[in-house]
């Protein structure tokens, strides 16, 4: 079987050096393209990539998808910062009949997906909830992608529960309280050493139930990535989040 050509942007950061390390060690993939700050785009073009990963920041991506989905590549997105804004630039670019794939996901971790799903799955039942996400002091915005989807994922879940926001009577200093994603209060740490940690925390009478998902090594993000590669070219369109891809 031929390998599929990869081309990998911001393969110099934390984790697209990563990606570089998986898809080398990869015998069904053949890393053909490494592009980072200041080089050109066009590479991935020139060399044939079949499916690029973009692990770069939130200002650089949206350049990164504008070249490569006219020009036919398959993209796996792992840059956050996406809102329906961006998603619907995305979908702008793919047109109405789209034959390239890109899969947009805030998270590549097979174990904070299930959380997610966990944590979905309980949001209908409590009165209170918080989420906790901390990451290395590198990291530009706050919530991470993965709180804030997560935040937004049990928000839903509450409004179609018809749950009231949870109870606080806090006055003063609205920021000690973090910042609300519809009902639900995100606190963000950066902290030296961090990679990557969410926190979950429903509370009712008398309980607490704690979701909990870290990530210790970047190490843990290439399996989802990976299977989101050998995928794209199988899902025209925008596809958002690894949770379908798992299934």
């Amino acid at each position: 079987m031929t390998p599929l050509r990869i081309g990998v942007v911001g393969a110099a950061g934390r984790m697209g050096s990563e990606v570089v390390r998986a898809v080398d060690a990869a015998d069904d993939l053949q890393l053909v393209a490494v592009v980072d700050l200041g080089d050109r785009l066009t590479q991935l073009v020139t060399a044939r990539a079949e499916v690029i990963v973009d692990f770069t920041t939130p200002t650089a991506v949206m350049d990164t998808l504008a070249m490569a989905i006219p020009a036919g590549l398959h993209c796996v997105v792992g840059t956050t910062g996406f809102d329906e804004g961006r998603y619907a630039e995305v979908r702008a670019l793919l047109g109405p009949d789209p034959a390239v794939g890109v899969v947009i996901a805030a998270n590549f971790s097979v174990g904070a997906v299930l959380m997610m799903r966990f944590a979905a799955a309980a949001a209908a039942y409590f009165p209170s909830v918080e989420i906790v996400e901390t990451h290395h002091p590198s990291k530009v915005d706050a919530p991470s992608g993965t709180a804030a989807h997560t935040a937004e994922v049990i928000d839903e879940v509450r409004r179609r529960a018809n749950l009231p926001f949870p109870p606080d009577a806090t006055v003063g200093d609205a920021g000690a309280r973090g910042v609300a994603v519809g009902a639900v209060r995100v606190h963000s740490q950066r902290l030296v050493g961090a990679v990557a940690r969410q926190q979950v925390t429903f509370a009712g009478p008398g309980e607490l139930l704690t979701i909990e998902h870290d990530s210790r090594d970047r190490a843990c993000f290439m399996p989802g990535v990976l299977r989101a590669v050998r995928c794209v070219r199988d899902l025209p369109g925008l596809t958002v989040g690894l949770d379908s891809l798992l299934d």
